[in-house]
């Protein structure tokens, strides 16, 4: 379940391997990991070794509108995005064991039953495991920046990654970003913005203000004492009939 590996192997071999991401041994708590260990069968997805995609009716036993957010973190924003909305399902991906657990033990705290968690490449898993427009919604919050220029091409929002991303989201779905890195937020919207598949629904203002429903985590709160700024963007997908 947690073996990564150094290159992305994918099928499509225009498909960049560079990750975006780099696993370090984290601490994990005594309690994450038995969360990751009992909880984990009651709300993780496996990762199938046949390689076929998911089959999320059956996975979360009913038909919805859905939301993933890529690189949870603590899991924060996800628990409180599926406690507000019952209605709707929320799938988490994320590479670091002590983060899925984490969320494992909200999710059980919380009684929920729709949030899913996934401990795997979310580039992987949107390339393999999710259909084709199979997503109402996809978070992208405060991904790694990779300041130094030559670690740039590690960036998760690339041209590339966008195209992906717009083949698994249903019409009318949403892309939601945010950084707290300035020059990063620059090239979100110039990337995302050069796809012709999303308009931009700050218009010309190019930043929206913080959603009401994005979380305020702990590490935002402390960049605001600092005197960090945030940049939001929120991207609406267009009809292929357009």
């Amino acid at each position: 379940m947690w073996a990564m590996t150094d290159e992305l192997d994918t099928p499509n071999p225009a498909f960049r391997k560079i990750r975006s991401f780099v696993l370090r041994a984290g601490r994990i708590t005594a309690a994450q990991q038995r969360a990751l260990t009992e909880l984990w069968p009651k709300h993780g997805i496996e990762v199938p070794s046949s390689g076929d995609a998911f089959d999320l009716d059956r996975i979360f036993g009913r038909k919805a509108r859905r939301s993933l957010e890529i690189g949870f973190g603590n899991g924060e924003n996800l628990i409180g995005l599926a406690r507000a909305h019952p209605e709707r399902d929320f799938i988490g991906v994320e590479v670091h064991r002590s983060g899925v657990g984490h969320l494992l033990l909200e999710i059980e705290a919380s009684q929920l039953s729709n949030v899913k968690v996934i401990c795997h490449d979310a580039v992987e898993v949107l390339e393999r495991f999710i259909t084709p427009k199979a997503l109402d919604e996809i978070l992208i919050l405060f991904p790694d920046p990779w300041h130094k220029k030559r670690h740039h091409k590690r960036r998760l929002v690339q041209p590339e990654f966008i195209s992906l991303v717009a083949s698994r989201l249903h019409d009318g779905g949403r892309l939601q970003l945010a950084t707290d890195w300035e020059p990063y937020a620059i090239q979100m919207l110039e990337v995302v913005g050069a796809n012709s598949r999303f308009t931009n629904l700050a218009g010309a203002e190019g930043f929206m203000p913080r959603p009401e429903w994005r979380a305020l985590t702990r590490f935002e709160r402390r960049g605001h004492r600092l005197g960090h700024g945030v940049w939001d963007l929120s991207f609406e997908r267009r009809s292929d009939q357009n």
